[in-house]
């Protein structure tokens, strides 16, 4: 996998059609949790289709500080040996760079009854606090201190309960799935997170021998088993994430390009919200073709929502389109209220966009011209490259460490399908 090279930018020159076919990777937002997940699994298992991030690096390195052996098959293959991790420990050193590190505490607390984790960093933009994640372990009966900005656990009595979520949390939802099914008793998870990277977790689980119901609701019921079995081998689903990003970027740039290795299922509001906006899409088995030459973007009033709504993931690659409109448009964020720091970087390249609270109006009929620009986060980074292959001239993105984190070989699928993009150092 690509190392992490924070002097890495990227030279982009716009203008330029995309043409020809991708294949989508392994989702980001599942293979986290799953990795998270084999915790549980104390023999060897394989997984498949999973991203070339270095996320997934990092989620790896604290998994082996923990005892676990770990070994890249290849590019998209991972074998995870978790029979030697005894050490129910994640270091801030590590846990500092990505806050879905702490997807490790449930199932650490699940197998040694007792961990240590450090509180989590990741983004930069908006609060995400862990707090759903530890009320909701302490109504198990988990007894919990924060000390020296560490999780210090105890889970020696756990059991069922009823978990109520304030607000819908994929993490916590996740968190709370890897130690619940190994409770006394019945627990169940109200305003729960229905993504479908918690339902192959949850899949995932119940072929271990979990009783998981109500998978791919907002209701979850969990009736603890005493132990479980161990997998050999699973698959990660398609990332929507990167999915929708490419379609955007098509709609955005023109051209046809078809998209492989995707779940449509997944998609059914960004491809609805696409083609309301002229956009259009031919959906073929695994495969979906996204025609865009010479289209007519229309503006739309559009906010973000939990799935199956639009993702806060695309907000902010949605937003660089809706520059491209031929009118105004509006977006809000419902899921985090400080997920904008992407406009000021917009603005530089020529978009016009206001924010009102929540709200972002977006002027439409922008003409685009190259900048130097920064990347502030995995999402924003997408946004910037589609707003630079849309640009006049050159555009040049620093800090891209950030797409890394969230996107497999982004450019290399980029030049393929004919945009001019070259990282440099």
């Amino acid at each position: 996998m690509r190392s992490v090279l924070r002097m890495d930018y990227f030279e982009i020159i716009g203008k330029k059609q995309l043409n020809g076919i991708v294949k989508i990777s392994g989702s980001k937002n599942a293979v986290l949790p799953v990795m998270a997940a084999s915790i549980l699994n104390d023999s060897p298992l394989k997984l498949n289709n999973v991203p070339t991030l270095s996320d997934s690096r990092t989620m790896a390195s604290i998994l082996e500080s923990m005892g676990s052996k770990i070994v890249f098959i290849d590019n998209n293959s991972i074998n995870i040996d978790n029979s030697g991790l005894d050490n129910p420990f994640a270091s801030y050193d590590l846990v500092r760079t990505m806050r879905a590190s702490f997807y490790v505490l449930g199932p650490l607390l699940a197998r040694f009854k007792k961990a240590k984790v450090s509180l989590p960093g990741g983004c930069a933009w908006g609060p995400r606090p862990v707090d759903f994640h530890i009320k909701a372990f302490e109504k198990l009966g988990v007894k919990i201190k924060l000390e020296n900005g560490y999780v210090l656990a105890n889970a020696s009595n756990i059991r069922g309960a009823k978990i109520h979520f304030p607000k819908i949390s994929v993490g916590a939802t996740g968190n709370v799935l890897m130690l619940a099914v190994l409770a006394k008793g019945t627990t169940v998870i109200k305003n729960a997170a229905a993504e479908p990277e918690i339902q192959q977790l949850c899949n995932m689980l119940n072929e271990m021998g979990a009783e998981i119901s109500g998978i791919g609701s907002n209701t979850l019921t969990i009736k603890g088993v005493d132990s479980l079995k161990n997998l050999d081998e699973i698959s990660i689903i398609p990332d929507r994430i990167e999915a929708g990003t490419f379609m955007i970027a098509v709609a955005a740039t023109g051209g046809k390009v078809v998209l492989e290795n995707i779940n449509s299922m997944h998609l059914k509001d960004v491809i609805k919200q696409l083609t309301q906006v002229g956009v259009n899409i031919i959906e073929k088995g695994n495969s979906l073709e996204i025609h865009a030459i010479n289209i007519d973007i229309k503006p739309s009033i559009m906010e973000t929502n939990e799935y199956p709504g639009f993702p806060t993931d695309l907000q902010a690659q949605w937003m660089i389109l809706m520059c491209l409109a031929n009118g105004d448009s509006t977006l809000k964020e419902n899921i985090y209220f400080d997920r904008f720091t992407h406009i000021l970087e917009l603005n530089r390249l020529g978009c016009k966009i206001k924010l009102d609270g929540s709200l972002a109006r977006i002027k439409g009929n922008r003409k685009l011209i190259g900048a130097d620009v920064m990347s502030t986060d995995i999402r924003a980074s997408a946004a910037l490259i589609i707003a630079a292959l849309c640009a006049e001239g050159k555009t040049t993105i620093s800090r891209v460490y950030h797409i890394d984190r969230g996107y497999d070989k982004i450019e290399e699928k980029l030049t393929k399908l004919g945009a001019q993009i070259i990282r440099k150092k």
